[in-house]
This record gives C-alpha cells, structure tokens and sequence, in this order.
C-alpha cells in the first residue's frame, strides 16, 4: 500500500509562464544538517548514491554559479544524492553543499584571496524535515567507528529556491542583472556581501544540481535574508511545490515513498542523483541491474486533472488515487502528489501516452487525467517505451 501526503489548498494555477518570476521560496520543508571530519567524504561515499568524491577534488574555474562581482569563480557546487536501502529502495534525498575553503573566497578587505583556516573538511546538505529525526539515527547507525560528525544545524541554516519565470533559459554571463549590484558601488547589498565573503560561510546561489528549470537553490545562514532576495518577490513554498509539479519532479520522502519507491522510476538518475560509474553503495546492485537492463515500464509524470469539458478540476484528486486507463481496462499507476489542478503519479507509459481522454480516476470517472512528459526528459526516455511496445 502506497502511503502519500495529502496536500489540499486554495486554488493554485500554473505558473508555467515567464511573467511570473523568478520568484523565491523560504523552504521549511527542508532541514539543514552537517557532516564533519577526516572521514566524511569516505562515509559518505560508501552510503549515498552520487559521487561525493567530486567534493576533494579542486574547484573547476568553469563552476557555473550566480555570478557575483566580489566573489572569486571557484566554487564546487552542490550535489544531489539519495540514500537507499539495501534492497535499493528509496530511503531520503540530499542536496549536499561543501563549505568554502579559506583560500576560495575573499579576505575581509574583499581584494584578495582568504587564508585557509585548516580543520577538517565540512558538508552541509538539506534534507527532508519531516523526516529529520530518522535519517539522522540511519546515518549513525552506519557510522561506527567512522571519525565523522553528523549535526543538526536547521536552527543557524535555511534552504532557499529561486525559481520560475525564464529564469533558467539565461546565459551564466546574464543570469541576473540585478547581480550587478551585489559587490562594489552605492548599490552594496551588505547581506549578500556577508554572506558571498570575509566571513566563515560564504554561502550563495546555485544552480539546482538536478535540472536547469528548477532555478537556483542555496543554504544560507537563518538570521540573514539571501542574497536578490525581494519582498514582492518571496511566496509560500507551496508555489515551488507546484513548479516542481509542472516539471515533472519528486522531493523529498513525503513524495517519493520511503522504503517503497525505485529510484529510476521516480526518475532520480536524469535529476543527476546517481552515478554509475562510482564504486559500491548502499543499494547498488539493484539500481545497477536495473540500469543495465535498459528499459524502464514505469516513471513519474506530471499530471493535470480535467473535467468532461477540458476544464481544470481544483482540489477533487488525491494522492495514492488510481489511474484507469478506459480504453483497455487497465490500472496503469497512481497519483503521488496532488496540488489543486495537478499533480505527479507514477504510470506506465506503454498506457499514458495512447490516446486522450482515455485516462481517468478509479471511482471518479468524471475526471480526466491529461500526462504531461516534461520538457526536460531525454529523449531516450520516451522512445524507449514506443520500441518496448512495438516488440510486445
């Protein structure tokens, strides 16, 4: 049985339009925590998905961030991970985020380059809040005598989401104009200043690790707003909940479910949360079989629910919903996530893209169900069920 979050509010409408934004989210849904000491990158290497290594190695000066005029162009950015179970089912996802070096940032004065301090190297990540408490006894459980600390930090550290609007489609070199006032000049932003240098943090933007149309995403220290952050630009969080939905993506345990969902059908390996070429990892075997199989029957969509007429249904579906397919008879998946009008389910997709209307909610015939393949998707992806089909 498929466990999911009901998520029912006031009615939310696409936002799948570049006079929206960008727009910027305070997450509360996310926690902050910190992983320090010699063997961290060793710990965490043998558990997660992706390549932590990447975070020892030398910061490549082609590192695309948001460009700020005092700030030197050698950050690591951040990484995308999951952390799965034995049997290779999902267990939580990380944003991983490695602190600064001394030298990679700028001295007090900003005219030069910092010292480095020392100490041991530290990894930040965001993780799922409603789920804190477990994934912090997993990860100790798996410590043993590894000389590594796990901290929650949620109380210091914030996660943000920049995101909507053509916010993605710029070029590194104009991403954001408003960047040129972030640095020297009478237009000083003093937050973005203590937060991008001369300090020990030395957060900032990225962009989101797994796809460009997320926007940008960071961790920042709670006291301070970050940085381009306007007034009339920060909305509730359930807005980059539906331009998550629009595009196709799962966060966090509340959407993909713990101990139950295959990553690679909630598509986690075009979201560049695994690497195949990495050594061992909690879960491999099974995400490797997988792969090197070739075809995968089932994977997460983003879905919009229609009346008879074509017209948006608010508020009427929700998750763990079936979804019939009329034409054949057949279950084809269900619905993982639901906010207002849309929603992401897992479907098979020999049967969700074989005609219109023929979709439809198990016990709500009234209500179509339109899949949606996003834009991101390769295109692999979708011909790799068409062939599946043409030899069935």
């Amino acid at each position: 049985m498929h466990l999911f979050k009901t998520i029912f509010t006031k009615n939310y409408h696409t936002l799948n339009n570049k006079s929206t934004g960008p727009l910027v989210s305070l997450l509360k849904s996310r926690s902050v925590i910190r992983f320090s000491g010699p063997d961290t990158i060793k710990f965490l290497q043998g558990l997660l998905t992706n390549d932590v290594k990447k975070f020892s190695e030398l910061p490549s000066r082609t590192t695309s961030y948001l460009p700020t005029p005092n700030l030197p162009p050698v950050y690591v950015p951040p990484i995308y991970a999951a952390f799965l179970n034995p049997q290779g089912r999902f267990l939580y996802d990380l944003f991983l985020y490695r602190k600064p070096l001394g030298e990679e940032k700028l001295d007090g004065s900003g005219s030069g380059p910092g010292s480095d301090s020392g100490g041991d190297l530290e990894l930040f990540a965001d993780v799922d809040s409603s789920v804190l408490d477990e994934l912090l006894l997993t990860f100790k459980r798996y410590r043993l005598r590894s000389k590594v600390e796990i901290d929650n930090v949620t109380e210091d550290f914030s996660c943000w989401q920049r995101f909507g609007g053509n916010l993605a489609e710029k070029s590194k070199g104009e991403e954001e104009p408003e960047a040129a006032s972030v640095g020297w000049g009478p237009g000083v932003d003093h937050s973005a200043m203590s937060s991008s240098h001369g300090n020990d943090v030395g957060w900032q933007w990225f962009k989101d690790p797994r796809v460009d149309c997320l926007g940008l995403r960071g961790v920042f220290p709670s006291k301070e707003t970050p940085p381009l952050v306007e007034s009339d630009k920060e909305t509730n969080e359930l807005n980059y909940l539906l331009w998550r939905i629009e595009n196709g993506v799962a966060e966090g345990s509340t959407e993909i479910p713990t101990g139950e969902a295959i990553p690679l059908e909630y598509n986690l390996a075009g979201l560049n949360a695994i690497s195949f070429d990495k050594g061992c990892y909690v879960g491999q075997e099974f995400i490797a079989r997988t792969h090197h199989r070739g075809v995968i029957r089932k994977r997460l969509l983003s879905l919009a629910f229609l009346d008879d007429s074509g017209k948006e249904v608010e508020q009427k579906v929700g998750p763990g919903s079936e979804v019939i397919n009329t034409a054949s008879g057949k279950k084809i998946g269900y619905v993982t996530t639901a906010l207002g009008c849309r929603g992401l389910g897992v479907l098979r997709l020999e049967e969700a893209f074989k005609g219109s209307g023929s979709l439809t909610i198990q016990g709500q015939e009234g209500i179509k169900v339109e899949a949606i393949r996003p834009k991101w998707w390769p295109a692999e992806w979708f011909s790799e069920h068409q062939q599946h089909s043409a030899v069935a």
